[in-house]
């Protein structure tokens, strides 16, 4: 039996992921690869390197989730994936601060995308293995609780470490603080050999294999309910134009705005848009309940997609915070209202199935969008000190949030 401190500790964890990867990737990973790379070509090799860490964990969260299910061992069937993959992380953690060169470097980001994703798959089991359904809101709402907080409070730290050239102390505190979480989560959470038996419900499908390929059944879903596959178009479209502007936020800062600290400036950046996106989740789930999902979605793209645009009219620090407070605002109401619309336009029968694509529709913005570092590069060097790159960046990221949004007018019913 849960008690109410379960619902907490159990979650844990999640802020420790959380504030590994949103000080990794926007700050401490693009800061250490100008050591090794020709500037001029600093934002394709972060845009192809995080691009493949990406489809890696595309591939490696649902796999090692699914082995998960079939694991039988006496701490149940998610805890020793946890167990494993934290160790590991720890340890290519150390390697990747130690890493020499780019190819090190790429190496150990690899890895640690693999090692990370085999725990992060089998910890998306703990809630709906341990909660019963009518108390999954409750959780799942301190999940989100602990994302964002792990975003915030990685942000400013991360910022002002690399703001002071110490990555060494940046990779140890976020070593011990994922292993902090990992091991709150680990024994406090009340999972016991009985989990890692349950049978699964005679009702569910089977494994697809052959003909009945999960391919052929995505395709199959996305026939049946049109509404929902012009959900996911939109949802496409929006992240991609917000993860576009957040993966090469630090570059943009540096060259553009040519500030003195360009770490510490994105962490503070990385931040503002996290309380903007905090301050907005939970009004912005009520709002939808009296104006609409369909209608607030809509909202947040446009709003979104102006934030990206007047990023093209920052010229100071100040106004690049006001920009990116608009910005988190936008995503904050995104996040709220746009998994809730999903539930709405699905089958519950098919609940597995819908909500898988609507992750891969979330994981591969977050892939498409680093590649637009070749394009940021070559528009650059075409006229040296323009930085036509961003600009572009900006002008097709506002476009595609604005597409993501104009979107929605195509689903008709909920």
């Amino acid at each position: 039996m849960l008690k109410p401190r379960h619902y907490v500790i159990m979650n844990v964890y999640w802020f420790g992921l959380a504030f590994m990867w949103n000080a990794l990737h926007p700050i401490i990973l693009p800061a250490i690869l100008l050591r090794f790379v020709p500037d001029a070509l600093k934002n394709t090799y972060l845009g192809g390197m995080t691009f493949a860490g990406l489809i890696l964990a595309m591939i490696i969260q649902p796999l090692s989730g699914a082995l998960s299910d079939r694991t039988q061992s006496r701490w149940g069937r998610r805890r020793p994936w946890m167990v494993g993959g934290t160790l590991a992380t720890l340890l290519v953690l150390a390697a990747m601060n130690a890493a020499a060169g780019f190819w090190a470097l790429l190496a150990t980001y690899l890895f640690l995308q693999s090692v990370s994703n085999m725990a992060h798959g089998p910890a998306q089991g703990l809630i709906p293995d341990l909660v019963p359904a009518e108390r999954r809101g409750l959780a799942s709402g301190w999940k989100n609780l602990f994302d964002m907080l792990g975003l915030i409070v990685a942000s400013l730290v991360a910022g002002q470490l690399m703001g002071q050239d110490n990555p060494s102390l940046a990779f140890a505190i976020v070593g011990v603080i994922l292993a902090a979480c990992a091991l709150t989560t680990i024994l406090g959470t009340p999972e016991t050999p009985g989990t890692a038996a349950v049978a699964a419900p005679a009702s569910d499908p089977p494994l697809p294999s052959g003909r009945t390929s999960w391919r052929n059944r995505a395709l199959g879903a996305i026939r049946e309910y049109p509404d929902y596959a012009w959900l996911i178009a939109s949802r496409f479209l929006i992240l991609l134009g917000i993860y576009a502007v957040q993966t090469f936020a630090q570059y943009f800062i540096r060259d553009r705005l040519a500030v003195a600290n360009a770490a510490e400036v994105t962490g503070n950046l990385m931040a503002a848009i996290g309380v903007a996106l905090t301050a907005l989740v939970f009004p912005a789930g009520w709002l939808s309940d009296r104006v609409g999902q369909r209608m607030l979605n809509m909202g947040a793209g446009l709003l979104a997609s102006l934030g990206i645009f007047l990023l093209l009219f920052v010229s100071n620090v100040q106004s690049l915070y006001v920009v990116g407070a608009i910005i988190g605002m936008a995503t904050g109401i995104f996040v709220s209202v746009n998994w809730a619309l999903a539930t709405d336009l699905i089958p519950a029968e098919k609940a597995g199935l819908y909500m898988g694509l609507t992750n891969i529709a979330t994981a591969g913005s977050a892939a498409v969008s680093r590649l637009a570092g070749p394009l940021i590069d070559g528009l650059n060097a075409a006229r040296p000190g323009a930085w036509m790159g961003y600009a572009a960046l900006f002008i097709v990221g506002s476009a595609s949030a604005l597409a993501g949004a104009l979107l929605m007018f195509r689903i008709r019913r909920r």
